[in-house]
């Protein structure tokens, strides 16, 4: 019979595995200091996401190298106060936008990509192009053509309902970053809808999170990605209906974050 693995070996191991705090332990009746120094970091790194500021030169510049035209667009809340207050500002565009979205509409799209700050800024500064320099070469590929991205500041999800019915979009697609947690400050969520239009619910949409360094890799979110745009738009749904079958997963391959040793 196998001999069962001591408990601090299994912790230790499972500390491998994931950023969750895990077996942090006490000290009297309290957290060590060590672990209360870690979640005081962590907490302010959360804060420090939420309220960075949102890089869309950089991000402009990114979509031009990659081939991708852009158009600067804000909500109702562009100011992050106000933002954070009223979320339903975040989900409609305000008037300038409208008409100069109005502007660049033509033909039905395939697709339209939206990049918008969400709750985590720093997320999609990060992430955003990296991930997308993944992800376009697998929709030429399905012969899914992308000319043209939208950049959006104080953007709530349902914000790309409205973009993508201005530009007569099949779908969109929407880079947007999630809600800052403890253990990830910089996390990127995917969002994907079908017929796109103001009003849309939220069963409606797809959605591949958790996209950082220590999360879903770059690879495997634009494979993931790339299956559900094919599929969604064979069969002409998103949402529930939609499950993810993408199959065997794309190698993981290693990222390199802002800040690391090369």
């Amino acid at each position: 019979m196998d001999t069962p693995a001591p408990l601090s070996w299994s912790l230790e191991r499972l500390r491998e595995l994931t950023p969750a705090r895990v077996a942090i332990g006490l000290a009297g009746a309290s957290v060590p200091t060590k672990a209360l120094l870690q979640f005081s970091l962590d907490h302010a790194r959360a804060r420090d996401a939420v309220h960075a500021e949102f890089d869309v030169q950089s991000l402009v510049q990114g979509l031009a190298d990659l081939g991708l035209g852009g158009t600067c667009v804000s909500s109702r809340a562009p100011e992050r106060k106000k933002y954070l207050a009223r979320p339903d500002l975040g989900r409609l565009l305000d008037a300038d936008s409208e008409r100069r979205l109005a502007r660049v509409a033509n033909a039905v799209r395939k697709l339209v990509i939206v990049v918008g700050d969400g709750l985590s800024p720093t997320a999609v500064n990060a992430h955003a192009v990296a991930l997308l320099r993944r992800l376009l070469p697998l929709l030429a590929a399905n012969a899914i053509e992308v000319l043209h991205a939208v950049v959006a500041t104080g953007a709530r999800v349902a914000l790309g309902d409205q973009i993508g019915a201005i530009l007569n979009a099949r779908m969109v697609l929407m880079l947007i970053g999630e809600r800052p947690g403890l253990s990830a400050a910089d996390s990127l969520g995917v969002y994907l809808t079908f017929d796109p239009r103001v009003g849309t619910t939220d069963e409606k949409r797809n959605c591949v999170s958790n996209i950082h360094g220590a999360g879903l890799a770059y690879d495997e979110a634009a494979h993931r990605i790339s299956w559900l745009i094919r599929e969604g738009l064979a069969r002409e749904l998103t949402g529930v209906a939609l499950k993810d079958e993408s199959g065997v997963r794309a190698p993981r391959t290693a990222q390199i974050r802002p800040g690391d040793a090369i």
